[in-house]
């Protein structure tokens, strides 16, 4: 049995104001290539499809043209399931007829869901789609009072869905979850306060192969068969060392897995550069790309930047002034100057703070008491709703 593995397109991305929609397109491009050419049994998308619940008409469209072109052209499969920034029933509708045509989209974790068969020359492949769901929808939807957090909430889902895989039969799991032990980045949104976010890879004891989406670092939890695809482009100057990729997964007769990486090539490539501005100026102008009469072609082309700018002192229009020989430096930083190792201690701390860690330290200045236990809870709460408010807004 063979799948391909992506997850986290994030369609309608915007990126320090730019619009990423073309930059998507030019991979998905290539995305559909290598399903031309490599012929999967299926197509895997875990999850975070769009960027925001109420994605932009442009994204829309590039969606409906590439799932056009897996299912209806080149005739495969497509599982896709919700991830947290999707709107789930939004990107639902119509599921139950284009099932008909072998587009498979799971929005909402639902108590009768079933495993779709897919069949080689070794037998039937369980694919089990279980999409992101927040714990409070997943004691309701499920009658089970004992779900209190994401970890309870996914058992539920998956012991469901274990009682309908076949015996004997392979299968395969497509989830979006934070799972105990990756590695996360800082463009994900975080899918609740605090800890109790992440599950545990035991959860999948049983399965041969987990698809995974939400964290944008390709990586693996258990060898080959617990996995992260990684998101499709590097969405944070966080991600600049990824090798962004997607997989070809293997399943043999028996279960085994192998996992074969492709990488994509992007637009503009995601980096981070630091020196002098004299320095950093002069390397580029150096460089044929300066030309005057070429610089308007390798705008096109240029990486997206993060600059970090070692100058002490006073800088007059850094960005104007690299942007001359950079066309799209996006971000600059400039360095802490100061010799006093205790305050850029404590600076460094004051950026490495959580929203709750913030609050406390607000709470206890203008208030003079620490926050209760109580209180830390309903701090916690309001601010998963303001995070579910979020998800469906429009901006």
């Amino acid at each position: 049995m063979r799948l391909i593995h992506t997850a986290d397109w994030h369609l309608g991305r915007i990126f320090f104001s730019r619009h990423l929609t073309d930059d998507q397109e030019h991979v998905l491009d290539q995305f559909v290539d290598l399903v031309e050419r490599t012929g999967p049994d299926g197509v895997l998308i875990a999850g975070d499809v769009y960027d925001r619940a109420i994605p932009p008409i442009d994204a829309v469209r590039l969606l409906n043209r590439i799932l056009s072109d897996i299912v209806s052209r080149l005739g495969v499969p497509v599982f896709l399931i919700a991830g947290n920034h999707d709107s789930p029933e939004r990107l639902e509708f119509g599921s139950g007829l284009l099932r008909e045509r072998n587009l498979f989209i799971s929005g909402t974790a639902a108590p009768d869901a079933v495993p779709v068969m897919l069949d080689d020359d070794h037998g039937p492949v369980a694919v089990c789609a279980m999409p992101y769901c927040e714990p409070a929808l997943v004691r309701a939807r499920f009658g089970d009072d004992s779900v209190n957090d994401h970890q309870t909430a996914l058992a539920a889902i998956i012991a469901r869905m274990r009682t309908r895989i076949p015996d004997g039969c392979r299968s395969v799991a497509l989830v979006h979850a934070f799972v105990t032990g990756a590695e996360s980045s800082d463009s994900e949104r975080p899918l609740m306060v605090g800890g109790s976010a992440q599950v545990s890879a035991a959860l999948f004891d049983g399965f041969d192969y987990v698809a995974l989406g939400h964290l944008h670092k390709p990586q693996s939890i258990e060898k080959n068969r617990i996995r992260y695809s990684g998101s499709l482009l590097k969405y944070s100057f966080s991600e600049a060392s990824h090798a962004k990729s997607v997989d070809i997964v293997e399943i043999d007769a028996h279960g085994g897995v192998t996992i074969e990486s492709v990488g994509l090539q992007p637009l503009h490539d995601v980096r981070q550069i630091s020196g002098c501005l004299a320095e950093l100026i002069e390397d580029e102008e150096d460089s044929p790309a300066a030309d005057a009469a070429k610089r308007a072609d390798a705008a096109k082309s240029a990486d997206y930047l993060m600059v970090t700018v070692e100058d002490r002192g006073a800088q007059l229009d850094l960005m104007g002034k690299l942007r001359h020989v950079y066309p799209n430096v996006l971000h600059i930083e400039r360095p802490l100057r100061s010799d006093d190792p205790d305050e850029i201690s404590r600076l460094q701390d004051r950026l490495n703070r959580t929203e709750e860690e913030m609050f406390s330290s607000f709470f206890k200045e203008t208030t003079g008491n620490d926050l209760t236990d109580g209180e830390c809870e309903e701090f916690k709460a309001l601010l998963d709703a303001l995070r579910r408010a979020e998800r469906e807004a429009v901006s």
